[in-house]
């Protein structure tokens, strides 16, 4: 357990690891793709003082007034930097559901600049096709804001199709003292 009255404050990427959210093993991401490495901010992000880290440094990174994410890795952190500034906020869902099916919640307004939050990119492909949704919707994203790049082509990818990706840290990184 972190002791969470320490003097001086850890880095992110310490709080990472001393919580447990870095984990070693063999481990099949969502991209398909094998790992020795995972890393878990969902969990992470249930522990308040991370969670204000984590919403800290992303809104040191904005650049719209609108932010938006994926379900279900980015929902806390777009609704904390949302709260935190005031900012209306939009979700994606990776597939309709029931009621009205809508892919979006909220109601993006066309014209509008978003920036897409997501907890761990590794690809980008999840972080591309709600890019694409927003702007058949009529919403410019040209930023997308990951707590963790894995560094697995998800910068190239997005960056190929006009999104600059603003990693809080690399996956390298995190073990780095």
């Amino acid at each position: 357990m972190l002791n969470i009255t320490r003097i001086y404050p850890l880095m992110l990427s310490e709080l990472l690891i001393e919580e447990k959210a870095v984990k070693k093993g063999n481990f099949t991401l969502t991209s398909g793709k094998q790992s020795e490495y995972y890393v878990d901010i969902k969990d992470a992000c249930a522990k308040p003082y991370i969670m204000k880290e984590i919403v800290s440094e992303v809104i040191k990174k904005l650049n719209a007034r609108i932010v938006a994410g994926v379900e279900l890795g980015a929902v806390p952190i777009v609704i904390g930097v949302s709260y935190h500034l005031n900012l209306p906020y939009l979700i994606i869902r990776k597939e309709s559901k029931h009621g009205m099916k809508k892919l979006i919640i909220g109601n993006p307004e066309k014209g509008s600049e978003v920036n897409i939050i997501e907890d761990v990119v590794t690809t980008g492909n999840s972080v591309l096709k709600a890019v694409n949704l927003l702007r058949e919707n009529g919403c410019v994203v040209k930023r997308a804001i990951t707590v963790v790049d894995r560094e697995e082509g998800g910068k190239e990818l997005l960056e190929e199709n006009g999104v600059e990706l603003m990693p809080l840290l690399k996956l390298r990184n995190i073990f780095e003292k």
